[in-house]
């Protein structure tokens, strides 16, 4: 050994003694710099190699284009152009607000009268959006059912004050918090094991369900390395949890032809590592059902936890049997192999906003999203969701809410909803030019063109104050149906496809002319390499927004 020992030290002395004889006479900062560099790109190297070889290629281009914004963004016109976007955003608020003249950025010197403030709230109130006229996708579901809104305030207002965390003390919102979930989990042909809790949005269930099985799989498999695969048109709130929780994302291709995800491709991209495969029913762009029940007989079959996104379209395919619908793919529980499904009460359950449910085949699983501090010197602290405190108002609103609909008012609510979907999408692919993304079965329908330009009819539709949601890879837009579609014999509705008609009439004379002004943002965007660019523009965004 002894020998080997002073071998290696000849060896390196050898070497030493060569490399100062070749650098002798070099100037001191030209070694210092060589230096540093080597550091660099030799930490370099070792990032890419421990994101693996097939991520390497991305992750050495985020780098790039990282370090090209960093040092050349002033002579690149990065930054004047993320400038002007915030200057963008800001005049956008400002515009919408100019009718208040008053902005407060201290608080006011003197108690200002409650009838003075709620005067004030009022002004605020009327600058909102005017969600009675139809022409929004989504965000607001109910329909302004008549006397519905007075109703929900009376019964939140009840519990105004509430806090589940303590649940001694406000031992009623608890009870209706349990009775919520339980009618949600029969509404998923669950058993009475199944088990859940409230969350503030479908957002929040998504990223429990991941950190529940991110820990479940730390524990019981011993993976440090954690990987999901979900489909390329699954919520972004997937992505948001692989960024929250250190998490690996997987993307499995959409089929082009049946919007669904792409099965082939999701098998490939399970490994060893793999904690959870993720399928929507229905998914936010197009409104398409992925093979449920092909996923999670792979899951079943390879130990792997199967999320069923639930969250837009858990209300409407839930009573869409009895509705006299067929959506083809049953979702639920009474699927072998799927361990949790989120849903959100506050979209087509009509709740107040900030209300969803996650939901879990058995408590050892819900267990895992939970967490507690034993050793706190505040006392012992656990909370079962991300938040400490929560609104009991909102479990109150959502209980008020199911109890007052019920299964006959939901029944009715899709067979509206999903009607005038329908009614949507078969004049759709009526229309010369247009065609479907897939086949649509709930209450969001996805559309695009192969002779025209998408995006100019999404700008033809902003000028006649529709604000549908543009789409993007491959460029299309959906519109999501709610009660304000259905009601008055679908005239919103009628009105939607006349517009969307007139435009496609024109476009079709002019095939090849692309979308000009805010409309061609999304074309535009698409061509971008650097994806970091728009990122840093959408969080741009959030800085004009909270600016007074």
């Amino acid at each position: 050994m002894s020998a080997i020992i002073n071998t290696a030290m000849t060896a390196v002395a050898g070497w030493v003694k060569g490399f100062n004889e070749r650098y002798e006479g070099t100037a001191p900062h030209v070694l210092v710099v060589g230096t540093l560099v080597c550091v660099v790109v030799g930490d370099r190297v070792v990032q890419v190699l421990r994101v693996g070889p097939a991520d390497s290629f991305e992750y050495t281009k985020e780098v790039f284009f990282l370090y090209l914004r960093r040092y050349f963004g002033h002579l690149l016109g990065y930054t004047k152009g993320i400038n002007d976007a915030k200057i963008g955003f800001l005049k956008e608020f400002t515009e919408k607000q100019e009718s208040i003249e008053e902005v407060q950025e201290e608080l006011p010197e003197n108690s200002i009268p409650k009838a003075e403030v709620l005067a004030l709230c009022k002004k605020h109130a009327e600058i909102n959006m005017d969600f009675m006229k139809g022409q929004y996708s989504g965000s607001i579901y109910h329909g302004g059912m008549e006397g519905y809104t007075e109703f929900i305030n009376e019964a939140m207002a009840m519990h105004q004050w509430s806090n589940p965390l303590h649940a001694g003390q406000f031992c009623g919102v608890r009870k209706m918090e349990t009775e919520v979930l339980s009618m949600v989990v029969k509404m998923f042909n669950g058993t009475d094991e199944c088990c859940g809790a409230m969350t503030s949005g479908g957002t929040e269930s998504i990223l429990l369900s991941m950190k529940a099985y991110r820990e479940l799989a730390r524990i019981e498999k011993g993976i440090t390395k954690p990987e999901l695969v979900v489909c390329a048109t699954a919520h972004a709130a997937f992505d948001k949890s692989a960024h929250y929780f250190g998490l690996k994302i997987r993307h499995a291709r959409m089929d082009p032809v049946s919007g669904k995800v792409d099965m082939k491709h999701m098998r490939s991209l399970i490994t060893s590592n793999t904690i959870c495969l993720v399928g929507s029913a229905y998914g936010f762009p197009h409104g398409i059902i992925d093979p449920i029940q092909e996923i999670a007989a792979i899951g079943k079959a390879k130990n792997i936890p199967v999320h069923v996104d639930a969250c837009l379209g858990g209300f409407i395919l839930a009573f869409a049997e009895k509705a006299g619908f067929d959506v083809e793919e049953v979702f639920d529980f009474r699927v072998p192999g799927v361990t949790s499904i989120s849903c959100d009460t506050h979209k087509y359950g009509f709740a107040p906003k900030g209300s969803s449910t996650i939901l879990y085949r058995t408590p050892e699983l819900r267990k895992h999203q939970m967490h507690s501090q034993p050793n706190w010197p505040g006392g012992i602290y656990a909370s079962p969701t991300i938040s400490g405190s929560r609104v009991g108002n909102v479990v109150a609103g959502t209980w008020a809410a199911m109890m007052s609909h019920g299964l006959e008012g939901y029944v009715q609510s899709t067979k509206e909803i999903v009607g005038a979907a329908r009614f949507i999408a078969k004049e759709i692919e009526a229309t010369p030019g247009m065609r479907l993304m897939g086949r649509p079965l709930g209450s969001v329908i996805g559309f695009a063109s192969d002779d025209f330009d998408i995006y100019r009819l999404a700008g033809h539709l902003a000028e006649k104050g529709w604000e549908l949601n543009s789409l993007q890879f491959p460029p299309s837009m959906h519109i999501c149906c709610t009660r304000l579609h259905a009601i008055n014999d679908m005239e919103n509705s009628k009105r939607l496809i006349a517009d969307i008609r007139e435009g496609c009439a024109e476009f079709m004379k002019t095939k090849d002319k692309p979308a000009t002004g805010s409309a061609a943002l999304y074309g535009t965007t698409q061509e971008i390499p650097d994806r970091s660019i728009i990122g840093d523009v959408a969080t741009t965004y959030f800085d004009a927004y909270y600016d007074v």
